[in-house]
């Protein structure tokens, strides 16, 4: 996925924020820790908050890194004191998320439930079962094009990238009949999951993120904390409360065609943002290029979109309409979109030849989409 940048944002600089090293708790404890953490935020301001319309002021951020990218907590100076204890507490979370739902690791609850494909029911805990409901609703509500049981054609199509080579026809057919969630039994009553056929691979890569930067807002909310931003590699992208004066928070929208210009800032309050795109991974076989985003109704990279971004009430939500929307293309993104309500979208579909690049907005007002105007 490519990212909706914090507005204003440049690529990370060396000068490294707060690192995540076991001592970070006890180092954020103090006076002292909240003066470097201010001076921090006031030397990155620029890559994480508007400048221009709406302006943005003075920021906290801690720091780390999960699920190949960073994830970012951002916080207003004149917050709570205990809001940087809070925010490395959520940040955490996401640590505790990554290791249950990564598929790079073998030990994690994923990878066990994908080790046990094809030999019955297993019994997983309320929270997983939970996010695999979710999963199982939102794949019948998007009608496929949202399938987190897809990790085989996932893989297939990471190999021939890394091997700049397109998948032979066995291979996609050996992939897509392992692939999909008729292939998954979920057990409302005993909260088992059933992975119906070997090889059935479960790869949480399009919610994952958005589940885990849910999680850390949730964390800050119960500690009494009401205004911060939220992102994880800057593609799921959650706000709660206010910024600077503004009524939310500036977050940047990419230029899918020049991912390092904004297209314009989103103001952000109470609601998530989730951004998926092929600006950035891809690769290029006999002059075509593909990208990273498999349609797992066809087993073949989504290409009508440059990207798709939603602004919905979780994080979580956000991700996976983001992915699904990018998969449906134009018409049937906004007929899927009509059925969610308090969800609006941003497409971007490829420019016709001679003419400019040109977003379809769905659901958004003028005051909380702000064009750049260069």
């Amino acid at each position: 996925m490519i990212g909706a940048r914090i507005a204003g944002s440049q690529p990370p600089s060396k000068a490294s924020p707060v690192s995540d090293q076991p001592s970070r708790r006890d180092f954020l404890s103090g006076r002292a820790a909240r003066d470097v953490l201010a001076n921090v935020g006031d030397r990155l301001a620029d890559e994480l908050v508007a400048v221009t319309p709406p302006g943005r002021g003075a920021t906290l951020m801690l720091r780390t890194t999960a699920m190949a990218c960073d994830f970012d907590v951002i916080l207003n100076p004149d917050g709570p004191d205990h809001q940087i204890q809070a925010a490395s507490e959520a940040l955490d979370r996401v640590h505790q998320i990554e290791s249950r739902l990564t598929v790079y690791r073998e030990n994690s609850d994923v990878s066990r439930l994908n080790a046990a494909a094809g030999t019955g029911p297993q019994i997983v805990d309320a929270e997983l079962f939970s996010l695999l409901a979710r999963c199982r609703d939102l794949h019948r509500q998007t009608g496929g094009a949202f399938d987190p049981a897809a990790g085989a054609l996932a893989a297939l199509w990471k190999t021939c990238r890394r091997e700049r080579r397109i998948p032979t026809d066995d291979e996609l057919l050996q992939s897509r009949d392992r692939s999909g969630f008729a292939h998954v039994r979920l057990d409302d009553v005993d909260q088992t999951v059933d992975l119906l056929t070997d090889g059935i691979r479960l790869d949480f890569g399009a919610i994952g993120k958005g589940y885990a930067v849910d999680e850390a807002a949730r964390h800050l909310v119960e500690q009494g904390v009401s205004d911060f931003l939220v992102h994880g590699g800057k593609s799921s992208v959650a706000a709660r409360g206010s910024h600077a004066g503004h009524d939310g928070w500036p977050v940047g929208l990419q230029n899918p065609l020049l991912p390092d210009r904004p297209f314009g800032t989103i103001l952000l309050k109470n609601a998530a943002l989730g951004t998926s795109g092929v600006a950035v991974q891809g690769f290029r076989v006999g002059g075509k290029r593909y990208g990273h985003i498999v349609d797992p109704r066809t087993g073949w990279p989504a290409e009508e979109l440059l990207s798709a971004s939603v602004i919905a009430p979780d994080a979580a939500l956000a991700d996976a309409l983001s992915t699904a929307f990018f998969v449906l293309g134009v018409e049937n993104a906004l007929a899927c979109c009509d059925n969610f309500p308090n969800v609006a979208v941003v497409l971007f579909p490829y420019p016709l030849a001679g003419n400019r690049l040109e977003p379809i907005v769905r659901g958004l007002s003028e005051d909380r989409l702000i064009l750049a105007t260069a």
